[in-house]
């Protein structure tokens, strides 16, 4: 599934603050918004190409993260108030109905969007958090204030460093590893990060869960089955709880789209299109 779609960083005024995001594709009646997690938006780039054959596609970085504006604090960074911050978002490019895509502890917020808004079409979670599942240990420390206020952008290059090579099965190119890293060369940006980790909390995504059954809305999971953050046990589980779900397992690990480009776009584009 090879595109030449073009893939354009563009950015919009949310509240006063501007936030940053790729876009691919061209209008179409149902877009598709899709969200990061501890990465940025960044980890969709490989398969905007190919989306943008099927939907207008938006890759949306959140405040303090990736091109975006803005620094996040821990109130500001939970799933609830980021869910609300996407919502204003959606509601500036225009979207009232939409897809909607979410990674890591961006599926997160996706889950919470889609049980509370009433304006998601169809869901898509890639090695997403759900249940339990999170956070990992990496990082729930920091939970602990001292440890934000102690870490520096040395520290945090060298941890996202670390998560990043450990996130692909392939070894990535130094200047795809470089591109990962780019954002967290700021401090505020360090800062944003810390916060969302510390606000990271599993009542937020099992909490959800009546909801999202008796929602039965159709969701597709894409899951790197060697993830050793998020493990695909939680998936199997969710096709088995939540009705109207399904899981498409792909090689790779926490970030598929690198190591799997092409199914991950194929799996994603059936089920919006089906």
């Amino acid at each position: 599934m090879l595109s030449n779609n073009p893939v354009r960083r563009d950015r919009i005024d949310v509240e006063g603050t501007m936030l940053s995001y790729l876009s691919a594709g061209t209008s179409s009646e149902i877009p598709l918004l899709l969200l990061h997690g501890t990465f940025w938006s960044r980890v969709w780039q490989p398969v905007l190409p190919a989306l943008g054959e099927a939907a207008r596609c938006i890759a949306l970085d959140l405040p303090g993260f990736g091109g975006s504006g803005g620094e996040l604090n821990v109130e500001q960074a939970t799933v609830p108030a980021l869910a609300r911050t996407v919502l204003q978002a959606a509601d500036a490019l225009g979207l009232e109905k939409f897809d909607l895509a979410g990674h890591d502890i961006g599926g997160g917020i996706a889950q919470h969007i889609a049980a509370t808004s009433g304006r998601v079409r169809r869901l898509v979670l890639m090695n997403s958090v759900m249940f339990d599942s999170w956070p990992v240990p990496a990082v729930e420390r920091f939970r602990d204030p001292q440890v934000r206020a102690a870490t520096t952008v040395e520290d945090m290059l060298d941890a996202r460093t670390a998560s990043t090579r450990g996130s692909v099965l392939r070894e990535l190119r130094d200047e795809e590893l470089a591109d990962y890293l780019s954002p967290w060369r700021d401090p505020a940006r360090v800062r944003s990060w810390t916060a969302m980790a510390a606000a990271a909390e599993p009542s937020y995504t099992q909490d959800l869960v009546p909801a999202l059954q008796d929602l039965a809305l159709p969701t597709r999971l894409v899951w790197g089955r060697d993830d050793d953050f998020q493990k695909i046990s939680f998936a199997h589980r969710y096709v088995e709880l939540i009705p109207g779900s399904d899981l498409v397992d792909v090689d790779g690990k926490h970030i598929p789209t690198e190591d799997s480009p092409h199914a991950v776009a194929a799996a994603i584009i059936e089920h919006l299109t089906r």
